[in-house]
């Protein structure tokens, strides 16, 4: 057995390496950038060796050959499915912990993966798939593959890249974005076209195979429930799949592991039509760990890390076909960094303070202080229940999301908790669409009266707290007439919010201890209590916390972030100029008019991207583009990146991260 593995990630993958690594006994090697030097994995591990990216294979390769280790577990993402780092780790004398070189990369480019498996007889999605076609071979045969289509790279996953197009005048486009896209995330901007399927399932196997030709399944997954291509919600077994298209599923998944000659763990990912199960198509093979893999582990109750290691150390495989057993029924969760409320936008930031649950498995590398960066992945932690029948699996699932609080980062935790709520969610019959037919009930409205009461007593109770001298905060003191109320604004709620929101205030009276708040005409009585909160007689579970600009709040079913509202200053007469805000935070990645450019209303001025997500900011009305920031340059969520200048408006010259975080006004203040 080998003795020491370096890990090459980072989050809760290096955790789930990490912890079975030190079950086996072995020596754990974790590597880390600067900004990653306080990072949970790091201080689990037995050693650290800084490194400058987790992308560079070199640096890698080198902290591996320096710190002893004999292999590298590449995880998922990153380097996984780079065949010229499994082979510089081969020419290293390092043992990869996954497929040789030729394997991932006949499985790492989509369209000679298509041709591999169709060799073996296995069905692919009909489409345009030839090497080095270009935009207009792309067009020209087009027709034949029929509209809706799908604009697909060959290289990478996760959904990066893909693009559905309806008619043919919307291809060029898709096309230019689709291979900007590809060449960003992957470095290779090749793409090919499949046919759009009705209703499609996603439908994934693992497999495990040894250097000696065993080859099996450990059964299939259901991984329909999807956001932008982005899987969701996974579980295992499938609620779809009869006994016969199970090992269907099954067999074609060797079929396509034996296409390759392929060693260690892989997925082989098909696509149904919800309509003819029967009849699988293949999608795609990742040469790597899945993110899902941890309902596979529970239903059948083998470690897949553990069997990679084995198997990369030359070990044959322990499992026979006929032993694997599925026994009950897992889900898993996947909780992002994004707001689903704004088009599930990147959001990050630092972990204020942290609630996990207890009784299910929680994969995760969080912890108070944590800072979520908009440089990687959105996704945050998952969480996997079990149990022994699917609707026992789903009801522990939706109780562990109850229970997840991660203040200080927006997160998708409601929305999950609104997807499996969903008939079709609770009968078993999704598909990958399901989602975006009904994003409007899985998303929230704004926060509600007794929501903003609560967080302006937590805003109010801290000030009292922080500044117990200032007599303009504090909750009592002499004056003529009635207390003065305690006025706080809300600018948003969940992020970016929505254009043009309102802000809404909250006064309140009395003292944390006792208060009375009045908004929108509605009077609420609080009381705050050490973890709890009452709200007109009723005491809540409260986890709270305050800052400067923001409140952040958890409520049971209501993780809120509540940005404070910070107005422009003023400019004169004339109203300042309509300004184009990250609602996100990221990199600026192209500028589309210039300086001074002449826009009209709804031109594209500026694409911000984030956790490999693109955001494009077009222009609010028509006038003159003045820039704040230029290509490259590192943004945060709601800074100001341009404005667009009309007859009626003349710039902001505040500096662009300015605010006003106190928006509580003195009594001689002006209304």
């Amino acid at each position: 057995m080998l003795s020491s593995v370096l890990i090459a990630h980072r989050g809760e993958i290096a955790m789930r390496i990490l912890r079975t690594v030190h079950d086996l006994g072995l020596t754990a090697i974790a590597v880390h950038t600067d900004e990653d030097s306080g990072a949970v994995h790091v201080a689990a591990a037995d050693a650290a060796i800084r490194i400058g990216s987790y992308l560079d294979g070199e640096q890698i390769i080198a902290a591996a050959t320096a710190s002893g280790a004999e292999a590298v577990h590449p995880g998922y993402g990153f380097l996984s499915e780079r065949a010229d780092f499994a082979r510089a780790c081969a020419r290293a004398g390092l043992v990869f912990i996954g497929p040789d070189a030729a394997a991932i990369g006949t499985m790492g480019d989509k369209i000679s993966a298509r041709a591999a498996v169709a060799a073996r007889g296995v069905a692919t999605v009909p489409g345009l798939a030839e090497p080095g076609l270009d935009d207009a071979a792309l067009i020209a045969g087009a027709a034949d593959v029929g509209f809706p289509l799908l604009v697909k790279p060959a290289a990478g996953g996760g959904g990066k890249g893909m693009h559905r197009v309806a008619d043919p005048d919307q291809l060029p486009s898709a096309l230019d974005t689709a291979r900007r896209e590809a060449a960003g995330a992957f470095g290779d901007d090749t793409l090919f076209l499949e046919r759009w399927i009705t209703s499609p399932r996603h439908i994934e196997v693992q497999i495990l195979a040894d250097a000696h030709g065993t080859v099996v399944h450990l059964g299939e997954r259901e991984c329909s429930l999807q956001r932008r291509h982005q899987k969701v919600i996974e579980e295992a077994p499938s609620p779809s799949l009869t006994p016969a298209q199970r090992e269907r599923f099954g067999q074609a998944a060797i079929a396509a592991a034996r296409a390759v000659r392929y060693r260690g763990a892989g997925t082989v990912e098909f696509i149904v039509d919800a309509a003819a199960p029967e009849q699988p198509f293949f999608l795609e093979m990742n040469t790597r760990l899945q993110v899902e893999h941890a309902v596979t582990e529970a239903v059948t109750g083998y470690d897949l890390v553990a069997e990679q290691i084995r198997i990369a150390d030359g070990q044959p495989l322990s499992i026979r076909q006929d032993e694997v057993r599925a026994s009950g029924h897992a889900i898993e969760a996947r909780v992002y960094a994004e707001d689903p409320d704004a088009g599930f936008l990147p959001t990050g930031g630092t972990v204020l303070d942290l609630a996990l649950p207890e009784g299910v498995r929680v994969d995760h590398a969080l912890a108070v202080g944590t800072t979520v960066s908009s440089s990687y992945d959105p996704m945050l932690a998952k969480v996997i229940a079990h149990a022994p029948t699917r609707e026992q699996a789903v009801a522990s699932l939706d109780r562990a999301l109850a229970s997840t609080h991660v203040l200080g980062v927006v997160t998708n935790t409601a929305f999950l908790r609104a997807l499996l709520a969903l008939d079709e969610v609770v009968a078993g019959t999704v598909d990958t669409g399901l989602v975006q037919r009904r994003l409007d009930e899985l998303t929230r409205p704004p926060p509600g009266p007794r929501t903003l009461a609560v967080a302006a007593l937590v805003r109010w109770d801290r000030i009292a707290r922080s500044r117990p001298d200032d007599l303009w905060h504090a909750p009592t003191g002499w004056r003529l007439g009635a207390q003065a109320p305690f006025t706080v604004r809300f600018d948003a709620a969940d992020g970016a919010g929505e254009p043009g929101a309102v802000p809404r205030t909250v006064e309140l009276t009395g003292s944390p201890a006792a208060a009375r708040a009045r908004i929108d005409g509605e009077e609420i009585a609080l009381t705050l209590h050490p973890g709890a909160v009452t709200v007109d007689g009723i005491r809540l579970p409260l986890i709270r916390h305050g800052t400067e600009t923001a409140v952040w709040i958890g409520l049971p079913g209501e993780d809120r972030e509540l940005i404070l509202h910070s107005p422009r200053r003023s400019v004169g007469v004339r109203d300042a100029a309509p300004a184009l805000e990250s609602p996100m935070p990221g990199t600026v990645t192209a500028v589309l008019a210039a300086e001074g450019a002449e826009v009209a209303a709804g031109d594209p001025v500026l694409v911000v991207e984030a956790m490999k997500m693109e955001h494009t900011l077009s222009a609010p009305s028509a006038g003159t583009v003045r820039l704040r920031v230029a290509v490259g340059d590192r943004v945060a969520r709601g800074a100001e990146l341009a404005q667009v200048i009309t007859e009626q408006t003349v710039p902001d010259e505040s500096l662009p991260d300015e605010t006003v975080p106190d928006r509580t006004r003195r009594p001689d203040d002006e209304p």
